[in-house]
């Protein structure tokens, strides 16, 4: 069977807070995913406050492949669908480009591990949501799990040589 893969452009809002810290003065979190892209520019402010501005980042695309159903379907089962979102600085500088954004469980774990700079889960959207539940209605294929039998070592074959024949009965026939 054939891999099926679409994608969705969707808006990403990040907020830049200030913090009381000797190393550090701001810190980035992910607030939002928009159902839509809308025409602000990237990096355009959205609204300012004494400790905190929201921003704009930009559109960036959420990727599903058939595939990875079974993990989109139990983001969607968790009563808290999420999306991951990644950013990394620019040459080791201020600025943030958008590196990723996902709707698969198991693939924001491995962004987390990746060593991003910036990274978050967000609410998933009422829109998104829908229509990530219609592509597992339309590709989810059930697969059954097949327990892999472990290969036998030289340690289990000198075992079994010092047993002796497993087969022997206790009224000695």
């Amino acid at each position: 069977m054939a891999m099926t893969e679409t994608s969705r452009e969707v808006g990403v809002v990040l907020r830049r807070r200030s913090i009381d810290n000797p190393w550090i003065d701001h810190l980035w979190s992910p607030l939002m995913i928009l159902d839509e892209v809308p025409a602000a520019a990237p990096w355009t402010v959205l609204s300012t406050a004494a400790d905190a501005t929201i921003y704009y980042a930009g559109a960036a695309s959420i990727d599903l492949f058939s595939s990875d159903t079974a993990n989109y379907r139990d983001n969607l089962a968790d009563g808290e669908p999420r999306i991951w979102v990644a950013l990394r600085r620019q040459d080791g500088g201020s600025e943030l480009e958008l590196t990723r954004i996902t709707a698969d469980p198991t693939e924001g774990e491995a962004v987390f591990e990746s060593g991003c700079d910036v990274i978050g889960t967000v609410p998933m959207p009422p829109g998104v949501a829908s229509w990530i539940a219609a592509f597992v209605d339309e590709f989810h294929v059930e697969r059954a799990f097949h327990k892999r039998k472990r290969d036998e070592t030289s340690e289990d074959r000198k075992r079994k040589a010092s047993e002796g024949p497993t087969d022997r009965r206790k009224d000695g026939a």
